[in-house]
């Protein structure tokens, strides 16, 4: 029994981060969620189970709501063709601190279940794009304001996050190629 009270004990620090070298993942100073709202493509991504369906086109939508939460909708195109979304909220937990956002996709009598953190930690200036990770480093999007991204700004891009102990390997490329059916 003591086993598995230590195994359970060291498995809870490694995922919290407590033994593992990489500093905490760092946001972005200053983020306008004005100039954020809107469509964002995905350039890259490490994968959630969402989008392991998807085989192109995927997007990512936020609206801002009456509530001050934000309405996200992802949307990908499945190998075959077909449209996949998903629905979610986004809210900022701490005013304070703006890139540390919220995102919850579970829905019941209007309660929101399972929020992951969604946390901004690269922006252009210009808001052309973005980078979206998570403290474990499991999770990162790559997003533009264009289907593209020049190699210049990737280059960037990859320095960035490979400085904040992201492994640019885990990354694959989206393709936002307009090559299947509407």
């Amino acid at each position: 029994m003591a086993f598995w009270i230590v195994a359970a004990v060291a498995v809870g620090l490694v995922v919290t981060g407590v033994l593992t070298s990489r500093p905490p993942l760092r946001v972005v100073d200053e983020l306008d969620l004005s100039r954020y709202l809107g469509t964002w493509y995905a350039v890259a991504s490490i994968p959630t189970t969402f989008e392991r369906r998807c085989a192109q086109r995927t997007t990512a939508t936020y609206t801002l709501l009456p509530s001050g939460q934000i309405e996200v909708l992802n949307v990908c195109y499945s190998p075959d063709g077909r449209r996949i979304e998903a629905r979610g909220r986004a809210w900022i937990p701490d005013p304070k601190v703006p890139a540390k956002l919220k995102v919850s996709f579970v829905n019941l009598l209007g309660l929101r279940f399972f929020p992951a953190d969604y946390w901004v930690i690269d922006l252009a200036l210009d808001y052309s794009h973005a980078v979206v990770g998570h403290p474990s480093r499991d999770f990162g999007w790559v997003l533009s304001r264009s289907p593209t991204l020049s190699a210049e700004a990737l280059a960037g891009i990859w320095d960035r996050i490979e400085a904040q102990g992201y492994d640019r390997s885990r990354f694959r490329p989206v393709d936002q190629g307009i090559h299947v059916r509407p």
